[in-house]
């Protein structure tokens, strides 16, 4: 990696005492100058080449095969972790493979099915009309256009924009909670809608870099840079964070906050792509409770 990363040198060496420097010049000063928007937009940019580095094998988390399964994946997503969806497709698929499956499933089977990923009514709900929606109005086909995937029931500009970078190619900004959590962290916006973050994270960065910058930021939030305890002492990115500081700075307590692979642990596919360094999660008949 390009930049120093704290975890990685030894207190009182050259080194250590290098690196201590450079993040304590990260750190927001009381008195410091303002920072021009163009320093801001380089600095993003560089937070976006070392987080590329740090996380080559960046991918969506969700399990899928095509873009209904995507589209249905994300969809469950909401209120849940990844890997509860990934362990509650299988057999969802395996049932209602098509949107004319899904969109003829007995409401009360199809809640059952989804029941372990939380607000089961409101999701079944939501399957069976944007499904009676593709068999309808699309052919029985996910459209590739973000205007017609907003008017699926469920479908938010969110859940559109993971469909469209991912089973399509067309670049998206995913604003999730991560997402929009360390944007903020960053100091890229100060917006909470996020519409209105993806309007200002869209213009700092081309539009080829959109659905991997989404990509590396949602790994680095939910590895590194967490909610309520950030690993800032393990953290690659520290010198160029203006929020340095928040979470635990010490590097060696930090490292026992790292989680997936960075921690040693298993992601949150089952089926992850090759080049994945971590361990594929468990399926649910097998996993810890």
């Amino acid at each position: 990696m390009t930049s120093a990363s704290p975890d990685l040198a030894t207190p009182g060496t050259a080194a250590g005492q290098g690196a201590a420097a450079k993040g304590a010049a990260a750190r927001p000063r009381a008195a410091a100058k303002p920072e021009s928007r163009l320093a801001m937009v380089r600095r993003a940019r560089r937070i976006n080449r070392e987080l590329a580095e740090v996380y080559p094998y960046a991918h969506p988390e969700l399990d899928f095969r095509d873009p209904f399964e995507l589209l249905v994946a994300t969809v469950l997503s909401a209120q849940t972790t990844d890997l509860r969806v990934n362990q509650t497709t299988p057999a969802l698929f395996a049932k209602y493979p098509t949107p004319e499956d899904m969109a003829a499933a007995p409401p009360e089977e199809l809640e059952e099915i989804i029941r372990p990923t939380g607000f089961f009514r409101a999701k079944a709900k939501s399957l069976i009309g944007l499904s009676t929606a593709l068999r309808d109005r699309f052919g029985g086909e996910v459209p590739g256009r973000l205007e017609d995937l907003v008017t699926l029931p469920g479908v938010g500009r969110k859940t559109a924009n993971v469909v469209l970078g991912n089973a399509y190619g067309v670049p998206g900004l995913t604003v999730d909670t991560h997402f929009g959590r360390l944007v903020r962290r960053w100091k890229w916006t100060e917006q909470e809608d996020p519409e209105k973050v993806e309007a200002e994270i869209a213009a700092i960065f081309p539009k080829s870099e959109w659905t991997m910058l989404s990509h590396r930021v949602i790994f680095h939030g939910r590895r590194i840079c967490h909610a309520r305890k950030p690993a800032c002492g393990a953290c690659p990115i520290a010198p160029l964070c203006p929020s340095y500081g928040e979470g635990e700075t010490d590097p060696e307590k930090a490292r026992k906050l790292l989680k997936y692979e960075k921690g040693g642990y298993p992601g949150q596919r089952l089926d992850p792509p090759a080049d994945y360094p971590g361990k594929p999660a468990p399926p649910a008949a097998t996993a810890r409770a």
